[in-house]
């Protein structure tokens, strides 16, 4: 089984769950074949049919599970649900059940049909969880941004990614009150922050600690540049990067590690509890 394959039980919660929501073999294959899922419909009951296709997606090389789980399950967790009645509950209920055996594993269900914490890994679902909190709008946006466009468009989500360190630097110098640096890209947006967090290792003593925040500088700045290059933010000449989903996910893990750090620090500062 591959590394990134949906836990048996998260199969076997989704497929009563939808088997008994679609109960339309119809439906259930547009819906299987229209998110990616491979080969012909299984045979069997609606619920079996969908416990079987989420096997079969668990084996097949060519997708990604957690792609296609999302993608199934993005049309039942995102309509609205409707008023009182059999439907609100059954759609409540399971709404809630799917949500549960999922964040039993780690996982979590994100709009627009994405499983965070599956194939995204743990600095998107952490940045997720912070956001959720906090009223950074903007922030919010481009992760939201990044997020939908791992798979089908790498370019945006490099792009998103590096809007993202961007727009939490402007909301931090406005916080604070501080002027905008005459050069308002990431990098001089991330010098104005960084120095005043403290955050320059210049400043610091511990040799371990200078590495890590050395390293930081080191992912904004290639950030940066990869969506120079190779992102939908610019035109591009004669020669073109191939970006493939893995690179996207590269840069947007920096860019949330980055953010957490951030958000993380700013707040320890103002509670007192750190420099």
């Amino acid at each position: 089984m591959k590394e990134t394959s949906i836990p048996r039980p998260i199969i076997a919660v989704v497929g009563e769950v939808l088997g008994n929501y679609y109960c339309s073999h119809t439906r259930l294959n547009t819906l299987f074949m229209e998110s990616g899922a491979p080969g012909e419909p299984p045979p069997g009951s609606c619920i079996h049919k969908c416990i079987e296709w989420l096997k079969r997606v668990n084996s097949d090389a060519s997708v990604n599970p957690f792609d296609v789980l999302g993608k199934i399950l993005e049309n039942f967790m995102d309509l609205e649900i409707p008023g009182i009645g059999v439907d609100n509950e059954f759609w409540s209920k399971n709404r809630e059940r799917v949500l549960n055996i999922l964040a039993k594993y780690g996982l979590s269900y994100h709009q627009g049909g994405q499983i965070i914490g599956g194939a995204t890994g743990m600095p998107a679902k952490s940045l997720k969880e912070i956001l959720a909190n906090r009223n950074l709008t903007s922030v919010e946006a481009e992760f939201q941004r990044a997020m939908g466009n791992v798979e089908k468009d790498p370019a945006s989500g490099i792009t998103a990614a590096c809007s993202m360190i961007e727009s939490l630097c402007k909301v931090y110098i406005e916080d604070e009150g501080l002027p905008l640096p005459a050069k308002k890209d990431i990098m001089g947006l991330w010098k104005v922050v960084k120095s005043n967090l403290g955050l320059d290792p210049k400043k610091l003593e511990d040799e371990d600690i200078i590495k890590i925040l050395a390293s930081l500088a080191s992912v904004v700045d290639g950030i940066g540049a990869l969506r120079t290059h190779t992102s939908s933010a610019h035109g591009r000449g004669r020669k073109s990067y191939r970006l493939e989903p893995r690179h996207a996910r590269l840069a947007i893990h920096g860019a949330c590690s980055l953010v957490v750090f951030v958000i993380e620090t700013w707040e320890a500062r103002k509670s007192g509890q750190g420099k």
